[in-house]
């Protein structure tokens, strides 16, 4: 296998694989949690040129712009995954909303709103509303 900066190509290992689907499964169920909380999912996995959104969803006159953390481990607690979201990614969320507001423009007049959905196993989903601000 060929390595790249200190690792192995993500899609390539067994690990990657198992990580990328380890996230998937904990999309599908942060955009099942969030539905049954009244939110209309109007994106998942959007890919914008500052990066990707795992979910944008809207309730009433709220745009949500919603990372998702998933942990193959029980014990992930709140304040952890937090600080799992580092400010850089935080910055990439906050440009790809721009993105997504100058794709969409009729989103524009919402207010917008970043959410943390953290995803743990034999645990429901936690939904942390305004997780962050810019």
């Amino acid at each position: 296998m060929r390595r790249i900066e200190g690792g192995t190509r993500k899609g390539n290992s067994a690990r990657g694989r198992a990580a990328h689907s380890l996230g998937l499964r904990a999309e599908t169920l942060a955009a099942f949690w969030l539905r049954l909380k009244g939110y209309h999912i109007l994106e998942r996995r959007l890919k914008t040129r500052a990066g990707e959104i795992d979910m944008v969803a809207r309730r009433g006159r709220t745009l949500v712009i919603v990372e998702v953390k998933a942990s193959a481990r029980n014990g992930m607690a709140g304040e952890r995954a937090v600080e799992a979201l580092l400010p850089r990614q935080q910055q990439r969320l906050v440009r790809a909303a721009d993105h997504l507001l100058a794709m969409r423009p009729v989103l524009a007049g919402l207010d917008i709103r970043f959410d943390l959905v953290l995803v743990a196993p034999r645990r429901l989903p936690r939904h942390l509303v305004d997780a962050w601000r810019p």
